[in-house]
């Protein structure tokens, strides 16, 4: 039987983690064959939560469960293992300024980098959920550059399926009719949903639904304030639907990808789409079955789109700018 994958969570006692977890251990992700060693990280005041969060996992009885391993020490929780799950990240308060909630998860994001680099297994690779994600990512990959550019991302994959579902629904149409659909840049609120190159049972779906005003209008700003959308519902951030984005990256990560369509993800820009190299922008990427997430490339995009995707890639160059003291030359 293969050594059991080790999979390191941050931030394990939160939300999005305690929908995460699970999942995890139950062998969906993996398979039912493979057993998995969860390495779970929490700052110190939230270990007894972290312990509780254990027990669960205990008395669910996972065949696949191996062993877990908790710690307020990233350098423990990072050793030796294949996946990270960056989830844990500080919260915007009341009245913070987005440079400065910034600059207090760079400083964390700094420690993590360094100690992926120095601790986790050879073929890590490394999905970062907490937010501002492409910057929090960006901040690591620069501290722990020993690792592969290619096995940094970060996740838009929750944007890219709250996208898909909106036009299903606008359509008419199951949620699988709906592909080719994009995630431009930053996960944030300029982000850019890109509709032109989506496809609904294969016809552009523009096309199919026939309303650009209510693409432009209602669609793209649906999408990029969906979050703020659900916290006003159920007071509380989206734990449930985050969680099941970071599996679905992860298995795309895996598996290949259907032939003809693509997903979004956040990754180190090499150039593609006139992006500054270096920067974490997201791009519709492909798994060809080797385990790799490649850029989609060649996509046109009209007048409105190169917009949105110019918001956007600036926004990410001013959060670069922000936290550029965090980067190593």
């Amino acid at each position: 039987m293969s050594s059991p994958i080790r999979i390191a969570v941050t931030g394990a006692a939160g939300q999005v983690a305690y929908a995460l977890l699970p999942r995890l251990a139950s062998g969906e992700v993996f398979g039912p064959q493979r057993k998995v060693i969860l390495h779970l990280l929490e700052i110190p005041q939230a270990m007894q939560a972290l312990e509780g969060v254990a027990m669960e996992l205990e008395d669910c009885s996972f065949p696949t469960l191996a062993g877990m391993v908790l710690t307020d020490d990233p350098n423990v929780a990072f050793d030796g293992v294949n996946w990270a799950l960056l989830v844990g990240s500080f919260p915007r308060k009341e009245g913070m300024e987005r440079k400065e909630l910034l600059g207090i998860n760079g400083k964390i994001f700094v420690d993590q980098g360094r100690a992926l680099a120095a601790k986790a297994a050879s073929d890590v690779r490394i999905l970062v959920v907490g937010n501002p994600c492409n910057t929090n990512c960006l901040v690591a990959y620069h501290n722990g550059r020993d690792i592969p550019a290619e096995r940094w991302t970060a996740m838009t994959r929750l944007d890219h399926n709250r996208a898909r579902s909106a036009l299903a629904k606008k359509a008419g149409v199951p949620n699988e009719a709906v592909t080719n659909v994009t995630i431009w840049g930053n996960h944030s609120n300029t982000q850019y949903p890109d509709f032109t190159n989506a496809r609904i049972h294969g016809k552009p779906a523009v096309e199919v639904i026939g309303d650009r005003i209510w693409l432009e209008q209602t669609f793209v700003p649906m999408v990029q304030t969906r979050g703020a959308a659900i916290i006003k519902a159920r007071k509380l951030s989206s734990a449930m639907s985050a969680a099941h984005a970071a599996l679905d990256h992860v298995k795309s990560w895996i598996e290949p990808t259907p032939a003809g369509d693509w997903v979004s993800a956040a990754v180190v820009s090499r150039g593609e789409y006139g992006v500054p190299p270096g920067l974490v922008f997201s791009y519709p990427v492909r798994n060809p079955g080797d385990g790799s997430l490649r850029v989609v490339e060649g996509l046109q995009l009209d007048a409105f789109g190169k917009e949105r995707f110019a918001i956007t890639l600036r926004e990410l160059e001013e959060e670069r700018d922000a936290v550029r003291d965090l980067l190593p030359s």
